[in-house]
């Protein structure tokens, strides 16, 4: 069993709302480009979110692809999990953001985003790195990019 990958710091003196959610990390047909979702308050994230009541990760990713990006997804593999303490200033709360993440592949467009506050940017390896909101998300890319290259892509 491979260690969980913490990202953040962990005040002692915090009580935590743990947050289960659902990644993907997709990259464009020539593996160049990563798809991040931009939120109106300018941060960027990994399509995907909090899991809702008793969804599987695959529901989860589908249901956030169409919130998020008016897509269908294909989950091609897992990556690994990995979690992140931090505080959120648009709720005032800290969480511990637990990501499990997959690398999947866009599959047709089914209508316009219903989050209407995200859009799709599709975002160079380097530029991801340094403006996704969450490091364990920075991570995942990483790692996805790692077997991508041991799968010969």
């Amino acid at each position: 069993m491979e260690p969980i990958r913490t990202f953040g710091k962990k005040d002692p003196n915090n009580t935590y709302i743990e947050r289960p959610a659902v990644y993907a990390v997709v990259f464009n047909e020539t593996n160049e480009k990563v798809a991040v979702v931009q939120a109106d308050c300018d941060k960027y994230f990994l399509p995907g979110g909090g899991i809702e009541g008793e969804e599987t990760h695959t529901e989860c990713l589908k249901r956030e692809a169409i919130e998020e990006l008016g897509s269908e997804i294909e989950i091609i593999q897992y990556i690994g999990f990995a979690e992140r303490y931090f505080f959120s200033t648009k709720e005032y709360r800290d969480y511990l953001s637990q990501g499990y993440f997959y690398l999947c592949k866009l599959g047709k467009k089914l209508c316009e985003p219903i989050e209407d506050d995200h859009h799709l940017v599709w975002m160079e390896f380097a530029e991801v790195q340094k403006k996704l909101f969450h490091e364990h998300q920075s991570w995942a890319v990483k790692k996805a990019l790692e077997i991508g290259r041991q799968n010969g892509k």
